[in-house]
């Protein structure tokens, strides 16, 4: 067994890749700023995690884990190095894992795409699971049904989350290659757009032993190579009669023309059904047996952070949810609008990253015509500088029917809540500290009871 030492082990997908190996039987220390209920997991399991950076955390002998966000002043990054440590960024431990679980005969299916990658690989993860497969899996986000992001088990399927965001899809050689869809996003690695993303999906695609992809998507058909497809209309695996509804979605699926199952999920709206099936379509390519698993799709909350309720309070229900780029925020806020009604939607958006939001400007004052009422706080910058005249405010201003609240997200619960009715459904949307607007709001709420 080896020895890890994680850079920032508090992360949702640095702490996946550690309790993946703490299960394996590896030794596992870690580091972060503060702590968190995923390092308290950790620990439980046996992590050494100090909070706070420092040298002197750096064990020697072991391999030591970073991120794209470690920044090469991190000090033991530079104790790493003087001490000629093997440093692996998480994707190479990723591959190496994968690698290690074709070795041992499991079907290794990666799930990735500009959007949805979380939710495909947590319900593909999820449904196995509970279908008795006893797969393996790191995925990046929270399976709120069985509480993990990870586990290593003996079963004969590894799942996995495939991150494209810093190039580093085309490490992996997977048995089974799932591609959601690609649009234009991480700008500030793909310098020339969507050229840039094309590319290095065929670089994925190439190493790939087979590939399904999204039909509908336009991105995904400028792609290079024979596929199997999934979509509406006509792809190798079709969704027809498609029924919304305040329970939840219904639809059939059809493979090549012949009926292959029913579906229910209590997600809604048409980019759940674009996920479900993707699942369907990527299990049934490696052999399971759908008859076996179609019940838990139906069992599947959801991820955490996906449209995720988080308070409900004198009649104000509040979600929080990850939508960060405007196809997302579209997505959410269409489902929202089918179960909700536009009239009770108020939308609280943090901007994620000043890159993100200059080149995609037009488009995200394109992505809140669902919403009754808009909220914009001020950009949450991800490490990134500021850039002259890309604001929350300014875009607010902008977007003409939307309102700029400022200040941290526990100020902007405060302010907001004093303008909350019953009814109102509250989504905050974003990457960064919006997760924490339930709490903010919550807490405004018993402030007003104990005045």
């Amino acid at each position: 067994m080896g020895k890890y030492h994680f850079i920032a082990i508090g992360g949702i997908g640095m702490s996946g890749l550690a309790k993946y190996l703490l299960e394996e039987g590896h030794t596992v220390t870690g580091s972060d700023i503060q702590d968190s209920k995923y390092i308290d997991a950790l620990r439980k399991l046996g992590a050494g995690v100090n909070i706070g950076h420092s040298a002197d955390n750096v064990p020697e002998g072991a391999k030591v884990v970073v991120s794209t966000a470690i920044r090469e002043n991190n000090p033991e990054l530079i104790k790493a190095k003087e001490l000629g440590l093997k440093i692996y960024h998480r994707s190479d431990l990723l591959k190496e894992i994968a690698q290690s679980a074709q070795e041992n005969g499991k079907c290794f299916i990666g799930f990735s795409g500009t959007h949805g990658k979380t939710t495909t690989s947590g319900l593909a993860s999820y449904v196995l699971d509970e279908s008795g497969y006893e797969p393996a899996f790191v995925v990046g986000g929270i399976i709120p049904d069985i509480h993990t992001n990870a586990q290593h088990k003996s079963g004969k399927y590894f799942t996995a989350e495939l991150d494209e965001s810093d190039g580093t899809i085309v490490k992996y050689s997977p048995d089974i290659l799932v591609i959601n869809n690609i649009e234009p996003d991480h700008l500030d690695f793909y310098k020339n757009g969507l050229d840039d993303l094309i590319k290095t999906f065929n670089i994925a695609v190439s190493k790939a032993k087979k590939v399904i992809i999204n039909k509908d998507n336009d991105g995904t058909n400028l792609l290079s190579g024979n596929f199997i497809t999934f979509g509406l209309n006509d792809a190798d695996y079709a969704a027809k009669n498609i029924e919304y509804s305040k329970e939840g979605t219904t639809f059939d699926i059809y493979y090549r023309g012949k009926f292959l199952t029913n579906i229910f999920t209590p997600l809604g709206g048409t980019h759940n059904v674009y996920n479900n099936l993707a699942v369907v379509s990527a299990l049934n390519e490696a052999g399971v047996d759908i008859s076996r698993i179609k019940e838990s799709f139906g069992t599947f909350s959801g991820m955490g952070r996906r449209f995720q309720k988080v308070c409900d309070l004198n009649g104000i229900e509040v979600y929080d949810d990850y939508a960060h780029h405007p196809t997302e925020i579209k997505a959410t806020l269409d489902a929202a609008c089918k179960k909700f009604g536009k009239e009770h939607i108020v939308a609280v958006f943090q901007p994620h990253r000043y890159t993100r939001l200059k080149s995609l400007w037009n488009d995200f004052k394109e992505a809140f015509g669902n919403a009754g009422r808009v909220i914009v706080t001020d950009v949450y910058a991800a490490s990134e500088d500021e850039i002259e005249g890309i604001s929350g405010e300014n875009f607010a201003e902008e977007l003409s029917f939307a309102e700029y609240i400022s200040g941290s997200i526990a100020e902007v619960g405060s302010k907001l809540y004093k303008t909350l009715k019953s009814g109102d459904v509250v989504i905050g949307l974003g990457a960064g500290t919006i997760t924490d607007l339930g709490k903010a709001i919550q807490k405004s709420s018993e402030e007003m009871i104990c005045k």
